[in-house]
């Protein structure tokens, strides 16, 4: 897995080949096929190993876990955002791979978020009616569509993504009710 990252980090997902993984990391492609059914499957474990397990904070206010999750995404990000950018690239072109990618990296983390937001109603923080699906899909376009067109991921963009989102999904006195 190590090899298929680094190979896709140099050469982007279309410029690598499962031989090239192999050459690389010194075995046979057979070896490879026996474990990953295919490129995308090895591809995508390979970048799902190096993001480990998302850090998330289990209790706390809905904001503040929120940011974390999303600073420590980021971070992750600054490494390998490039590579995830065409990984995203290449799904396009590759249904399979397409589902897989979904599958395993954008859906678990998006209900890392949609969970998040749960509680927050649980515990009273944002609004019982709020409507989940499409904070999370606001959420997440945000900067998937930053990082897709190469803008910067940092902690101040993460503060505002998170100010933004919160701001539309909270109890707190919205200016309309408090020019009643």
């Amino acid at each position: 897995m190590a090899a298929a990252r680094q190979l896709v980090l140099q050469h982007g997902y279309c410029g690598v080949s499962i031989q090239m993984i192999a050459t690389e990391a010194g075995v046979g492609r057979q070896t490879l096929y026996r474990r990953w059914p295919s490129k995308a499957e090895l591809v995508l474990a390979a970048f799902l190993e190096s993001a480990g397990d998302a850090d998330v904070l289990s209790d706390g206010r809905a904001e503040k876990r929120l940011l974390h999750f999303l600073v420590n995404v980021f971070r992750n990000l600054q490494q390998d955002g490039p590579a995830i950018r065409n990984l995203i690239a290449s799904a396009q072109d590759d249904p399979e791979f397409l589902k897989s990618f979904r599958a395993g990296f954008v859906e678990p983390r998006a209900e890392i978020v949609a969970t998040i937001f749960r509680d927050g109603i649980a515990n009273g923080e944002i609004l019982e009616d709020a409507d989940v699906e499409m904070a999370v899909a606001a959420f997440h376009g945000a900067f998937w569509y930053h990082l897709l067109l190469g803008g910067k991921l940092d902690a101040e963009f993460a503060q505002r993504l998170t100010r933004l989102i919160m701001k539309s999904i909270s109890k707190e006195p919205r200016e309309e009710e408090l020019l009643k």
